[in-house]
């Protein structure tokens, strides 16, 4: 059995939330919530398996001082084959509560998906800029 392992195309050493699936994510976002509400992103490696590419985040906006609004973003990306370049992109808001809860939010997320390795937070600012288009290949 292969194991999938987490990679972003074109890049010789992964950049955490960086690379077209993810691009795709940050639009789907971008067009729900507004990126400076953003307060912090957690990228879990994406994974690749027959032909297709897999990313989760969790997002964490700033619903008031003390509270965040918390939701999950997953893609679906073909990196080869007839359909090739084809996505999917899923954003489920999965509630809101203080600060401090939201880590045990990303632990139940890891634990759901079955990660063994924890995300990487990443800046928001990082996520949304527009050099990170790379085109999905496979070698």
């Amino acid at each position: 059995m292969t194991s999938p392992q987490p990679i972003l195309a074109g890049a010789s050493t992964p950049v955490p939330g960086l690379g077209v699936g993810w691009s795709k994510v940050a639009d789907a976002v971008g067009k729900q919530v507004t990126p400076d509400d953003i307060a912090r992103i957690w990228i879990f490696p994406p994974m690749r398996r027959d032909g297709r590419e897999w990313g989760t985040a969790v997002v964490a906006t700033n619903a008031d001082e003390d509270r965040f609004t918390v939701f999950t973003a997953k893609y679906m990306l073909i990196t080869r084959g007839r359909q090739r370049g084809q996505w999917k992109v899923e954003i489920v808001e999965v509630g809101a509560g203080p600060v401090e809860v939201v880590q045990d939010v990303v632990r139940g997320v890891q634990t759901r998906a079955g990660e063994g390795e924890p995300p990487i937070e990443i800046a928001p600012k990082l996520w949304f800029s527009p050099a990170d288009d790379e085109p999905a290949a496979e070698a």
